[in-house]
C-alpha cells in the first residue's frame, strides 16, 4: 500500500483538501464570490437605474422638441399672418394712393379746362370788343362816336369780363 501511487495520489489530496479547510480559503472563495456577485448585482442596479434616468431624459428631450416644434409652428403661422396683414395694408394704401393721385390729377385737368375755357372767353371777347369797335368807327363819326364807343367798349369789358 506505501508503494501503490494512487494511494499517495489520495493522501496528498485529503491533507490538501485539509489544509485548505483549516486555512480557510473556500470561505475566502465564497465571500469573494459573494462580494463579486454583489458588487454585479449592484452594477447592474446601477445600470438600470441609469437607463431609467436616460429614458426619462430622452422623454423630456422628446416633449420639449416638441414644444419647440409647436412653438415654431405658431411663430410661422404667425409671420404668415402678419406678412398677409402687411400685404393687404401695403395694397389699401397702394389704391388710396393710386385714388388720391387720380383726384389730383382730374383736379389739375378741370383746372387746365376752366383756364382754357376763360382764355378763350377773354380772347372772344377781344375780338368782339374789336369787332364793335370796327363796326361802330365805320357807322357813327364824330365825337359823340368816339365817347359812346368808349364807354360802351369799357360795359361791354367789364360785363364779359
Amino acid at each position: 500500500m506505501l508503494e501503490n501511487t494512487t494511494f499517495w495520489v489520495a493522501v496528498a489530496f485529503v491533507i490538501f483538501w485539509g489544509l485548505m479547510f483549516y486555512l480557510g480559503v473556500p470561505g475566502k472563495v465564497m465571500n469573494q464570490l459573494d462580494s463579486r456577485g454583489k458588487r454585479i448585482a449592484d452594477e447592474l442596479a446601477e445600470a438600470k437605474r441609469l437607463r431609467q434616468d436616460a429614458e426619462r431624459l430622452l422623454k423630456e428631450y422628446e416633449a420639449k422638441r416638441e414644444a419647440a416644434e409647436r412653438e415654431a409652428a405658431d411663430i410661422v403661422s404667425n409671420a404668415r399672418a402678419e406678412a398677409e396683414r402687411l400685404a393687404a395694408e401695403a395694397q389699401e394704401k397702394m389704391a388710396d394712393f393710386v385714388k388720391r393721385r387720380t383726384a389730383t390729377a382730374e383736379a389739375k385737368i378741370a383746372q387746365a379746362e376752366a383756364q382754357a375755357s376763360a382764355e378763350v372767353r377773354a380772347a372772344a371777347v377781344d375780338a368782339a370788343i374789336k369787332a364793335s369797335e370796327r363796326v361802330l368807327r365805320d357807322e357813327i363819326t364824330g365825337a359823340a362816336a368816339a365817347s359812346l364807343v368808349t364807354s360802351s367798349l369799357n360795359d361791354v369789358r367789364t360785363k364779359l369780363q
